[in-house]
């Protein structure tokens, strides 16, 4: 059984519900048009930047951060609501200062930061006047093990010198990113999971070189984008390190757990747009002498994506209640069970919606195929199915062995 919003949640819902109506589907069509005209594509859409002094003079903003100091202070289940609404449109959350990876790198400084790095970092971020990235990912090992990361991060006296190839980090191409979080190994013989660590690192530091931009199945998302990003002999101060030395771990764990969340709701967001687009064409569309909304299959496809779609969402608000209850640590199982629910959801509605648009959902006349290529992302990004299904079927095991425990006492 659900609980209900808290009065704060809903009424930020109500509104966001409104200014999503009112000025963010509308303004797809002209991001679409700038970017396709833009001399740059790595340009900022001066729409986006109007939008988002109205969503923040409206207090759509910063919605994720549950500390009241630096956000709404809204818990995750409430906040989850939130960002389903955000993941119907691909420009939503940068408007309202809840786009990725922004939203756990802030999270990052929240928790761990010093004084100096939430004033130098944090306070611009939540403002929105600068963007960020984080660099975890890299070519030449398998990512999916965090522990197989390569990257070195030495000190020297008063410094650090990182030494890195990572791709995939999100933000990079971005003209306004101004601020790396980097993972990479200060003790290649630590404890496993005490090997790594995280580092702040300035984006105009030298040495730091954007090797090319990286795109997803054809798709380059820009202005922000994806690149592959080399550190070559990067210098930063001792004090650039986050929380200390062989903490990576710590901080990717306590950074992870809401963000997926996010990622989740987001997808279930996506699908619901995608089934209402299915609904509307399948009704103003005519084939073999009756409109396809008329036809069995389409009634079928319907009935399966609405089955799916609840089955997500009531899953991930689980997810999200059973954090604010117990934090990350106890639903682990359910936030493992979401980031493979939720994006096969998404992915399997915004096919059905494909299906029934022919040609045109294959186009960029509609916003179906960059969701779907989008969603598929989400069965990679905080990692692949394979691992958490992994993690799942060893806590089920685990459990199921306290059970059989129990029973023979």
């Amino acid at each position: 059984m659900l609980k209900e919003l808290s009065p704060k949640a809903a009424k930020l819902q109500r509104e966001l519900l409104a200014f999503m109506d009112t000025h963010v589907y509308p303004a797809e069509k002209a991001v679409e048009e700038y970017m396709r005209t833009a001399e740059s594509r790595w340009t900022i859409p001066p729409i986006i930047e109007e939008l988002k002094a109205k969503a923040k003079k409206q207090g759509l903003w910063n919605l994720f951060l549950d500390h009241p100091e630096y956000g709404a202070g809204l818990s995750n289940y409430d906040y989850a609501h939130l960002c389903e609404i955000m993941g119907r449109s691909l420009i939503a959350p940068e408007i309202f200062n809840c786009n990725a990876p922004d939203t756990g790198n802030m999270e990052v400084f929240v928790k761990y930061g010093t004084v100096q790095q939430k004033k130098q970092w944090l306070e611009p971020l939540l403002e929105g006047k600068i963007r960020s990235c984080f660099s975890m990912t890299e070519p030449d090992v398998a990512s999916s093990d965090a522990t197989n990361i390569q990257s070195s991060i030495v000190r020297d006296g008063d410094e650090y010198i990182i030494n890195a190839k990572k791709w995939w980090t999100t933000g990079a191409m971005d003209p306004r990113c101004k601020i790396a979080i980097v993972m990479g190994k200060t003790d290649p013989n630590a404890e496993k999971h005490k090997q790594q660590s995280m580092i702040l690192v300035p984006f105009d530091t030298p040495g730091v070189e954007i090797i090319r931009p990286l795109t997803v199945f054809g798709y380059d998302d820009a202005p922000q984008g994806h690149a592959e990003v080399h550190y070559k002999g990067v210098r930063v101060p001792s004090e650039n390190m986050l929380l200390g030395e062989g903490r990576g771990f710590e901080i990717a764990q306590g950074r992870l757990g809401s963000g997926r969340i996010h990622h989740c709701m987001r997808a279930v967001g996506a699908a619901e747009r995608a089934l209402e687009l299915l609904c509307q064409r399948a009704e103003s569309r005519e084939a073999f002498g009756s409109a396809l909304a008329d036809k069995d299959v389409i009634r079928e496809i319907v009935a399966e994506s609405r089955i799916e779609i609840e089955q997500a969402r009531l899953l991930t608000l689980h997810a999200a209640h059973k954090i604010d209850q117990g934090g990350t640590k106890a639903a682990r199982k359910e936030i493992a069970m979401i980031k493979i629910a939720a994006p096969r959801v998404s992915i399997n509605v915004i096919d059905r919606a494909m299906q029934v648009f022919g040609g045109a959902g294959l186009s960029e006349d509609f916003p179906l195929a960059a969701h779907y290529a989008n969603a598929r992302t989400l069965r990679l990004v905080d990692g692949p199915d394979q691992v958490h299904l992994r993690d799942i079927g060893n806590l089920e095991f685990r459990e199921q062995g306290k059970k059989s425990a129990k029973v023979k006492k």
